[in-house]
C-alpha cells in the first residue's frame, strides 16, 4: 500500500467520522418530546441520611423507553415556593390534647416559602377556614376540633375533587401538596372498585398535586365497620402511592399522637426536586403512565404513577 494510499484512507476515515458524529449530534437534538413537570422526593432505603442526587442519576422510562431529563432542579431557595393544603374529614373524632396541638405546630414549622390553607371536609366539598397564608399563625389558629357525627360524612374522595377544581396554581409556588385526615371510607362506594377514588387520583395526577394521608377514625357505625375501615385505609394508601406521597396510621386504631407523621412529612417536604423531562409525543394530550429510578446507592425516587402529557404539537401537525 503506497503513502497516498494510507494518507486517502485517513481522511476518508476522519471524513466519515466527523460525518456521522453530526448525524448523531443532529438526531440528539432534534429528539421530539414534549416537557412535563413533576414533584419528585427522594428517600433513604436505610438509615436517616438522604443520598444527594443530580440529574444525571435521575431514570425516567414511559414502557421500556428512556426519556431525557431536562431539569432537576432542588426545591429549595427561588424554587421552594410551596402551596400546603390540610384537609381534616370534619366527621373524624381527635383529641384535644395530642393531634389538635401537634397539627397547629405542624402548620408554624413551615418555613416562609410554604403558604398554608386550612380546610374541613364535610358532604364532599371543602370548606375553607384559612386560605392560603404565609401567616402560619393564622393558619393555625383556624384548626378546630372535627364536627364528629353531626358533620354529615360522604365521600373524602368527593372533597378532594371539589378541592383541585378550585385550586388555581401559581408559577411562583411550584409545588401544590395536600395533608388530609380522614378515615377514607367512601360512604358511595367501599370496596375493591372505587371510582370516586380513581378519579380523585386521576385528577391530583393531571394537576401535579401530591397528597399525604393521615388515618383517623370516623364517628357512628361506620366507625367500627371492619371491612369500611379496612378498604378505607387501602384506599388512603393508594391515593398517596399513585400520587407521590405517603399515608400514615396505626392500623385500625388512632393514633395518639401525629407528631411522627408530620415529622416524616416534612422531611419529604425537605428533600423534594423539580423534574422535568420530555415525554414520548402523542397526538392526544392524557395521563401517561412513568417510572422513575436511579441507580445511586440507597435512594429512591418517589413521585406519582403517572403523569399529564400535553399533546404534542409536532405529533398534532403530522400528517
Amino acid at each position: 500500500m503506497t503513502r497516498y494510499s494510507v494518507a486517502l484512507g485517513l481522511m476518508l476515515g476522519l471524513a466519515s467520522g466527523t460525518l456521522f458524529t453530526v448525524i448523531r449530534a443532529k438526531g440528539q437534538t432534534a429528539a421530539p418530546g414534549t416537557p412535563v413537570h413533576m414533584v419528585v422526593s427522594v428517600e433513604s432505603r436505610h438509615g436517616a441520611e438522604i443520598p444527594k442526587i443530580t440529574r444525571e442519576d435521575v431514570v425516567v422510562t414511559q414502557g421500556h423507553d428512556r426519556d431525557k431529563v431536562s431539569e432537576w432542579l432542588p426545591a429549595t431557595g427561588d424554587h421552594a415556593g410551596l402551596d400546603l393544603y390540610v384537609l381534616v374529614d370534619d366527621s373524624s373524632f381527635w383529641s384535644v390534647d395530642t393531634q389538635l396541638a401537634d397539627l397547629r405546630a405542624f402548620i408554624m414549622q413551615q418555613p416562609p416559602s410554604t403558604f398554608v390553607a386550612v380546610g374541613y371536609m364535610h358532604n364532599g366539598t371543602v370548606e375553607t377556614v384559612r386560605a392560603l397564608t404565609q401567616d402560619h399563625a393564622s393558619a393555625a389558629k383556624a384548626v378546630r376540633l372535627p364536627l364528629g357525627n353531626s358533620a354529615g360524612g360522604a365521600s373524602p374522595y368527593f372533597s378532594v375533587e371539589d378541592l383541585i377544581k378550585r385550586w388555581q396554581p401559581n408559577p411562583a409556588r411550584p409545588r401544590r401538596e395536600i395533608v388530609m385526615m380522614t378515615s377514607g371510607i367512601d360512604l358511595y362506594s367501599p370496596g375493591s372498585v372505587d371510582p370516586y377514588l380513581d378519579e380523585a387520583i386521576e385528577q391530583a395526577q393531571r394537576a401535579g398535586i401530591v397528597v399525604y394521608s393521615i388515618y383517623t377514625p370516623g364517628g357512628g357505625h361506620f366507625g367500627h365497620s371492619f371491612w369500611r375501615l379496612n378498604w378505607g385505609q387501602n384506599d388512603l394508601s393508594q391515593v398517596s402511592d399513585e400520587t407521590g406521597g405517603e399515608a400514615y396510621g396505626l392500623g385500625l386504631v388512632a393514633a395518639e399522637s401525629f407528631h411522627p407523621f408530620f415529622d416524616d412529612i416534612s422531611q419529604r417536604l425537605g428533600h423534594q426536586y423539580l423534574l422535568t423531562f420530555l415525554a414520548k409525543p402523542e397526538k392526544k394530550a392524557g395521563v401517561q403512565s412513568v417510572k422513575l429510578n436511579t441507580e445511586v446507592p440507597n435512594a429512591e425516587l418517589v413521585g406519582p404513577d403517572r403523569v399529564y402529557v400535553p399533546a404534542s404539537s409536532s405529533a398534532s401537525t403530522s400528517p
